[in-house]
């Protein structure tokens, strides 16, 4: 029976390896073809009868005899002669008696026999075989094992054996799961299991979703929310009233208002608690968001800053002066200054070792920021480019002109172009050679950057209704929001619609999402509207409140 309950739990293979990795020595099995476990394998002695496997397993020689009466004559002299037989006479005397048995009669003796073929095998073998072979165990069916007995439970809360199973899952720290108290005295939690659980978890909420009404963050008045970031349980919002504002992502309150911007706030990046800031009044500011100070003011571009891209302690920013600065985050001094676009800077991206913007004049163009030199114009777009992507590797740029262009960064060339949006491409993420475009025809597509296939469309009758404002992606599932006043999310593998994270009350009447942020738990979104249906707000979900809401019980 070792097999069969093995597979109830779902083991994939057999065992045929033993904990080291080293084959069992040809000749030898350790289970039986038929499934049965050999007892010469586990007990000393090897029992020559039934009734010595009996005693062998611990049961009295004595068992429960049937009572119909009393028994036939004859029956001692039958059982000698049984007994005198050799091996092979007495197995063709059993196939001939179970013959002639009653289908009540067949059942008693699988009643009597079959129990002691039921062997705990797991407990019988040595712990690290025993956890060898649980390593074959998907996790849901470890849980599964885990109530089998007192001792499986033991064996299925392994670290190490939990460990293994959040690595091929993907799940690389255990230290941000907070620790439980097991519900059975003297059973530890293993700390990569509540790792697992705490994933698992947080990933179901993410798609089926939850009762609970998200956190509403009013502030900005009517203004419009141009900027979002969100570090660790700090949020920060930037608007055309000229301030930011710090939030908590837990308690929801507003911490601080960071003022002194004489213009708009139209981009910010942040790094923990710094923030930097871009605005109309052609400056930047550095800003600690613990204290509500500003570190530095940047002054050196002549109009609007548009745009900037942060990575270790130097940002890259681009202005509607046609050019690009690169500053020092900690000292506030400008290091370089990038010279060579003919209109506005509308999008930038840095690496920490080449910078690539784009702009109004049609152009990308990748720079080595140390000598100032533009390496590659990409020329190919025939209207304005908004939107840019870098990985080191690959370029993406979206234009007014519906295209995407995919170019080799290192040669300046154009590997791909990507057709099928309808207008202006707004965002994008690329991550490990995916892509996903948001569009103001109202859809997202997914796309492979090395082949230019199209994998995906996110449209159908649960599409957006208007144009696509911002996107994001992670943990497999697409973000995307809209005009249209929602949040929805989609499966990056297959495409497909999995719900509306958020819908305003006045979506369709004027109520848009204008930016969105997420983290692996958390959702955070700048809501508000152009005709006052909306109020202006950030709303902010949680996806790993089961843990909070234990504590606090």
């Amino acid at each position: 029976k070792g097999y069969y309950w093995i597979n109830q739990f779902g083991m994939k293979r057999k065992l045929d390896h033993g904990p080291d990795g080293r084959p069992f020595p040809s000749g030898k099995k350790h289970c039986k073809g038929n499934g049965y476990l050999s007892p010469s394998s586990l007990v000393p002695a090897t029992p020559t009868t039934f009734g010595d496997l009996r005693l062998a397993n611990g049961h009295s020689a004595q068992r429960r005899r049937v009572t119909s009466g009393p028994p036939p004559s004859g029956l001692q002299d039958w059982l000698h002669i049984f007994q005198t037989w050799s091996g092979p006479e007495r197995l063709l005397a059993l196939d001939e008696l179970i013959d002639r048995c009653e289908t009540s009669q067949v059942k008693h003796m699988m009643q009597v026999i079959e129990p002691q073929f039921q062997r705990d095998f797991i407990s019988l073998l040595p712990k690290e075989l025993a956890l060898y072979v649980l390593t074959f165990l998907a996790p849901r069916d470890l849980l599964q094992a885990a109530q089998t007995c007192r001792y499986w439970r033991i064996l299925a809360e392994d670290n190490l054996l939990w460990r293994e199973k959040c690595r091929e899952e993907g799940i690389s720290d255990c230290a941000s799961s907070r620790r439980r108290k097991s519900a059975r005295p003297g059973v530890a939690v293993s700390p990569w299991k509540s790792a697992y659980i705490r994933q698992h978890r947080i990933e179901n909420n993410w798609r089926q979703g939850d009762t609970r009404e998200p956190m509403v963050l009013k502030g900005h008045d009517d203004h419009v929310i141009t900027c979002l970031q969100f570090s660790g349980d700090l949020i920060v919002s930037g608007s055309d009233d000229n301030t930011l504002k710090v939030w908590s992502a837990i308690t929801g309150k507003c911490l601080r208002t960071l003022t002194g911007h004489t213009g708009g706030v139209w981009c910010s990046q942040m790094a923990v608690a710094t923030v930097i800031s871009g605005s109309t009044d052609r400056t930047l500011r550095v800003w600690d968001a613990e204290s509500g100070e500003c570190v530095h003011t940047l002054y050196g571009h002549t109009s609007t800053v548009r745009c900037m891209h942060l990575h270790g302690n130097r940002v890259v920013s681009g202005s509607r002066d046609t050019t690009l600065r690169v500053w020092d985050v900690a000292s506030g001094r400008c290091e370089h200054v990038l010279t060579g676009h003919v209109a506005a800077v509308r999008c930038v991206q840095y690496d920490g070792r080449r910078v690539v913007s784009g702009g109004y004049d049609y152009m990308v163009k990748v720079w080595d920021p140390e000598t100032e030199a533009c390496l590659h114009t990409l020329q190919g777009h025939t209207n304005r480019v908004y939107s840019l992507q870098f990985d080191g590797v690959f370029v993406v740029s979206g234009s007014l002109d519906t295209s995407i262009r995919v170019w080799d960064a290192e040669t300046g060339g154009c590997v791909h172009t990507l057709t099928g949006h309808q207008s202006l491409t707004s965002g994008m993420e690329l991550r490990d050679n995916i892509l996903v475009s948001g569009n103001a025809d109202s859809t997202v597509r997914v796309w492979d950057v090395r082949t230019g296939q199209c994998l995906h469309t996110l449209q159908g009758p649960n599409k957006h209704q208007s144009a696509v404002t911002c996107l994001q992606f992670c943990r497999g599932l697409v973000l995307s929001s809209s005009d249209d006043g929602t949040v929805k999310l989609w499966d990056l593998r297959t495409g497909a619609w999995l719900r509306d994270v958020v819908a305003l009350q006045s979506r369709g009447s004027g109520g848009v999402v204008w930016r969105i942020r997420a983290s692996d738990t958390r959702l955070v979104c700048a809501a508000g509207s152009r005709n006052g249906t909306e109020e202006t707000k950030l709303l902010v979900l949680d996806f790993d409140l089961d843990d909070k809401k234990k504590e606090t019980e």
